[in-house]
C-alpha cells in the first residue's frame, strides 16, 4: 500500500512538472509572437544609420507596432502574372473613371499643365493602383516594412517560415533568397519611410499601406515619395492620400521617366513600365487611357 501511494505521488508529481511545461512553453510562444523584440536588430540598424534613438525605440514600445506576418505572407506568395487588369476597363470601371475626371477636372488640368501627362493616363492608373481611391491598403506599413526587414536575422527569418501555412509555403531554398533579398529592400524602404513621415509631421505608426508597403491612391513605394512626391494642392505637404498630391506625383514620376506630350505609343509603354514592371498592366494603363479619350 505504501509502494503504491508513493507510485501515486510521484504520477501526480510528474503531471504537475509536465501541465507546467505545457502552458509555460506555450506562454513563451505566445510571447515570441506578440513581442517586439523582433524588431531589436532593425531598430539597431536605423539608430546606426542616424535615426534618434528615443525616438525609434519610442516608435517601436507602442502596442500597435507589432509583427505583420499575415500581410507579408501573402505578399511572399503573390504573383503579379495572376492580377486580372482587365476588369478595369471593363464598361462599369470606365464609366466610373470619367465620373471621376470631371470631379477632380481642375486638379487634373493642374498636373497635366505643370508636367505634361494627359490627364487620362493619370486617372487610368489611379484607377488600376486603387479603383480611384477605394482601396488603398489597411496594413500599417511601419509593420509591413518593419517585419520585411527583420528576416534578415536567420532567428526571426526561420520563426516567420514556421507561420506560413503549409499550403502557401514556396521551397525552403526559394523562400531563403527571396527574404534575404526582401529584407535588403524593405530595410532600405523603411528608412525612407520614416524619414518621409518624419519630414511631413506623420504618424509612422498611423499610416496604412498595401501588404508592400505601398501608400496612398498612387501606391508609391516610400523611396519614390521622397523621389518624385509632389505637393499637388500648395498645401506645403506632399500627402499621397490627398487627390490633388497624387495626380501631381504620379505626373511627375512619368515625366521624370521621359514622358514628354505627344510621345509614341512604344515610347509612352517604355515609360509606364518604370511604375510597374508587368506589360500586362502597361498595356491595360493605355488601353483605358484611349477609352477614357473615346
Amino acid at each position: 500500500m505504501r509502494k503504491n501511494a508513493r507510485a501515486y505521488i510521484s504520477l501526480i508529481i510528474f503531471m504537475c512538472v509536465l501541465i507546467w511545461t505545457f502552458f509555460s512553453s506555450g506562454q513563451a510562444k505566445a510571447t515570441t509572437i506578440t513581442n517586439n523584440h523582433y524588431f531589436e536588430s532593425v531598430q539597431k540598424r536605423l539608430i546606426k544609420d542616424g535615426f534618434d534613438s528615443e525616438k525609434i525605440k519610442t516608435l517601436y514600445s507602442r502596442p500597435q507596432v507589432s509583427f505583420e506576418a499575415d500581410g507579408v505572407t501573402v505578399f511572399f506568395t503573390y504573383s503579379e502574372a495572376k492580377v486580372d487588369y482587365d476588369q478595369f476597363a471593363n464598361d462599369w470601371s470606365i464609366r466610373k473613371a470619367k465620373e471621376f475626371m470631371e470631379i477632380h477636372q481642375e486638379k487634373l488640368s493642374r498636373a497635366e499643365s505643370a508636367y505634361g501627362v494627359e490627364s487620362q493616363v493619370i486617372t487610368a492608373i489611379l484607377l488600376v493602383e486603387t479603383g480611384l481611391g477605394a482601396t488603398l491598403g489597411e496594413r500599417s506599413t511601419l509593420n509591413t516594412l518593419s517585419t520585411m526587414a527583420s528576416l534578415v536575422d536567420p532567428e526571426v527569418r526561420n520563426m516567420f517560415w514556421e507561420m506560413i501555412p503549409d499550403s502557401k509555403r514556396i521551397p525552403r531554398k526559394q523562400f531563403e533568397k527571396k527574404a534575404n533579398r526582401k529584407s535588403r529592400w524593405a530595410y532600405r524602404e523603411l528608412k525612407a519611410f520614416l524619414t518621409y513621415a518624419y519630414r511631413e509631421g506623420f504618424d509612422p505608426a498611423e499610416i496604412p499601406g498595401s501588404i508592400a508597403g505601398a501608400i496612398g491612391l498612387a501606391q508609391f513605394m516610400p523611396s519614390n515619395i521622397l523621389a518624385y512626391g509632389k505637393d499637388g494642392n500648395n498645401d506645403g505637404a506632399v500627402d499621397l492620400h490627398n487627390h490633388a498630391d497624387s495626380m501631381a506625383s504620379i505626373a511627375n514620376f512619368l515625366k521624370r521617366h521621359g514622358w514628354r506630350p505627344g510621345i509614341s505609343q512604344k515610347k509612352a509603354e517604355k515609360i509606364i513600365y518604370y511604375y510597374n514592371h508587368s506589360s500586362y498592366y502597361v498595356k491595360t494603363i493605355l488601353k483605358i487611357a484611349n477609352l477614357l479619350k473615346a
